[in-house]
């Protein structure tokens, strides 16, 4: 089996491709060493033997979940990637009861969104509010009826002479 097999210092991770056989411990003796892999340095560091994987692939090695999926990054197997974390029943009704609250929690905030666009829709349909539109100064009917138009103007003549 093509695997990984942690090497380096504590809570600074590297680890080595190697070849073992399944019902081994992965720190036993291995078969072959090959290739390195440093998941904490930028960009991570992966450096294996390609035509060695090809061999042990060919003759019937299987690969790890986790090797199977950086071989496909890589570029060294096609298809598709392979779970490769494995979670416990208990640990899983957890996530879907987490995930029910937190749709629920969207859901209430698509609502509300929804309702602020509606009420600026119906804010935009409504027609213009007095101090919205530009008003014409109107004059009070007791100023018009006193004095008609005709009566003013021969009064400003008569003055004028």
């Amino acid at each position: 089996m093509l695997r990984l097999q942690r090497v380096g210092k504590i809570k600074s991770p590297s680890y080595r491709l190697v070849v073992s056989e399944k019902a081994k411990d992965t720190q036993s003796g291995s078969l072959e060493i090959l290739g390195q892999y440093d998941p904490t340095k930028n960009p991570k560091v992966i450096n294996f033997k390609n035509d060695r994987i090809q061999y042990w692939l060919s003759v019937g090695a299987q690969t790890s979940n986790t090797v199977h999926n950086l071989f496909l990054n890589a570029g060294i197997l096609q298809g598709e990637k392979k779970k490769s974390v494995y979670l416990s029943k208990k640990r899983k009704e957890k996530i879907v009861a987490g995930n029910a609250e937190q749709a629920a929690k969207v859901a209430e905030a698509v609502k509300a969104e929804e309702a602020v666009k509606a009420a600026e829709a119906e804010k935009a349909a409504e027609p213009a509010t007095p101090a919205e539109a530009p008003t014409v100064p109107e004059q009070p009917a007791a100023v018009a009826a006193e004095a008609p138009v005709s009566e003013v103007a021969p009064a400003k003549e008569a003055s004028d002479q």
